[in-house]
């Protein structure tokens, strides 16, 4: 099959006026008009939009449509979110970590095109309004996530580690250029984990890869399905950057934008919740990962000044930097120099 026009990139909302009725009839015109817009959390050009749907049973419910879908969204939202009518509103379904999948394809019109039509959850997401129990329902849903992965397939290779050498440098430079607040004491703190950044790099790559990530874990890509009896249990949206590693990288990065915002946390520890919850799980949690955590850590807080443009923010380089100067220490006695 061709590739559908503009369908490596760019806004695709054209290409989805174009192809609803071809969707509409794919699904037996059973999704009803289709009301596109952009979501502002969403990644990616994608398409999205509002519609119906009418089940077996003549009932409508409402539905989100997305087009084009990238393969590793497609694999992991229809993967564990793919349910049977019949099953609906079961206990297991209504738990799902990941939206209810209505009617999925990789095809449409002859393009090769992935589709997919999942349940409407309502409300914003998480980020709207976030508080304490917000926060231990999110980590909930990623060891829930977490859990329900690992009865997909088991994880294989992780993707490369960023360039750390290169954003050390960059980090390096950074400071040379601009008058930073703080500017002697990161560059004292950046020669030392110079010194001992071939041991961080060994270490972390040397970790072990025990868990599908969701790799981009934030309160903006959670919302709550109502499952009745005053239940509200989180959801994960956009799966686009889910891959293999270890279990703390969805904690550590969760922890990470919230630096310089402590408060926004609630007295929450990603770490120790996550750790807590896959316990309860039955998933394991190993005993060296503090230590590991620490090295993740130390190795993106050093990288904060090489992402000025994006992570500019005072409080967070202030935040970086207390955290490089708390952890690093720890890091250099556990290497025993």
């Amino acid at each position: 099959m061709s590739q559908p026009p503009h369908a490596s990139g760019g806004d695709h909302h054209g290409l989805a006026v174009a192809l609803a009725p071809v969707i509409r009839q794919v699904t037996g015109d059973r999704l009803g008009p289709i009301s596109w817009f952009r979501c502002r959390w969403q990644r990616g050009g994608a398409a999205t939009g509002l519609s119906t749907w009418r089940r077996d049973d003549g009932r409508v419910i409402e539905v989100f449509v997305k087009l084009p879908v990238g393969f590793v969204e497609y694999r992991w939202t229809t993967r564990l979110g793919c349910v049977d009518e019949s099953s609906w509103e079961s206990a297991s379904a209504l738990r799902m970590p990941v939206p209810r999948v209505v009617a999925h394809g990789t095809e449409l019109g002859g393009y090769d095109l992935a589709w997919l039509v999942t349940e409407r959850l309502p409300g914003q997401p998480l980020a709207s309004r976030l508080d304490h129990d917000g926060l231990v329902d999110l980590i909930d849903a990623a060891a829930e996530f977490q859990a329900s992965a690992m009865h997909v397939a088991p994880p294989g290779s992780p993707p490369p580690s960023p360039d750390w050498d290169h954003l050390l440098d960059r980090s390096k430079a950074v400071l040379r250029d601009h008058d930073l607040p703080e500017t002697p004491k990161w560059k004292d703190a950046l020669r030392h984990v110079h010194k001992v950044l071939p041991l961080l790099k060994a270490a972390w790559h040397a970790r072990a890869v025990n868990a599908w990530c969701h790799g981009d874990l934030h309160a903006g890509n959670c919302m709550r399905r109502d499952a009745g009896e005053g239940l509200k249990p989180c959801v994960l949206i956009d799966l686009a950057l889910v891959h293999p590693g270890h279990w703390l990288e969805d904690a550590i990065y969760l922890e990470r934008q919230h630096w310089g915002h402590a408060d926004l946390l609630h007295g929450v520890k990603p770490l120790s919740e996550l750790a807590r919850q896959r316990r309860a799980r039955g998933l394991p949690v190993d005993d060296q990962y503090p230590r590991l955590a620490n090295i993740r850590r130390v190795l993106m807080a050093s990288c904060a000044p090489a992402m000025i443009d994006r992570e500019g923010d005072k409080a967070y380089l202030h935040a970086a930097l207390d955290v490089l100067q708390r952890f690093l220490p720890q890091v250099v006695r556990e290497f025993d120099l």
